[in-house]
């Protein structure tokens, strides 16, 4: 995966998530990025990511659901509107609602593929459907609701590209 993520292109004063804030030094950073028709990060767990010996935290698992879709939320607004990311206004987009199943363990240590796919978009709603794979097998599946974030959420913190 070359060239920048959509992460990379949000704006500085909501880039902090500790999921997918570029500027968040003890968060995961995720970067997400086009692959066809799909997005994709690549995140590979800590030996302190542990559920028990051997196998990641459920926790750490949704939240990568939920910063990925975010992410794939905001790429496929700039996309509909035949935008480049980065252009204003910037798309930035936070979680309405978030289901995760959880069907195998997954093993700890090794690189993670999540994928996401727009099942919808609808004005300011985007709902993605995601899938954690470790190995090339289906760990996780997840569904997100997403919103385009309020404008009062980045007018209070004087948000600026």
């Amino acid at each position: 995966m070359s060239g920048k993520a959509i992460q990379d292109f949000y704006p500085t004063d909501v880039s902090y998530c500790y999921g997918c804030g570029r500027l968040n030094e003890h968060g995961h950073r995720i970067k997400t990025h086009w692959d066809g028709d799909e997005t994709v990060t690549m995140f590979t767990p800590q030996p302190f990511h542990i559920a028990i010996p051997g196998y990641v935290y459920g926790g750490l698992l949704a939240s990568l659901v939920d910063c990925h879709s975010t992410g794939t939320a905001a790429a496929a607004a700039y996309r509909a509107e035949n935008r480049e990311p980065g252009t204003d206004p910037p798309f930035r987009f936070v979680t309405a609602s978030l289901k995760v199943d959880y069907l195998k363990p997954t093993p700890l240590g090794v690189p993670l593929e999540i994928r996401g796919r727009v099942v919808e978009i609808k004005g300011r709603k985007v709902v993605v459907s995601a899938a954690i794979s470790a190995r090339g097998v289906v760990c996780v599946r997840g569904e997100a609701v997403t919103v385009q974030m309020p404008e009062q959420m980045l007018a209070e913190k004087g948000a600026t590209t």
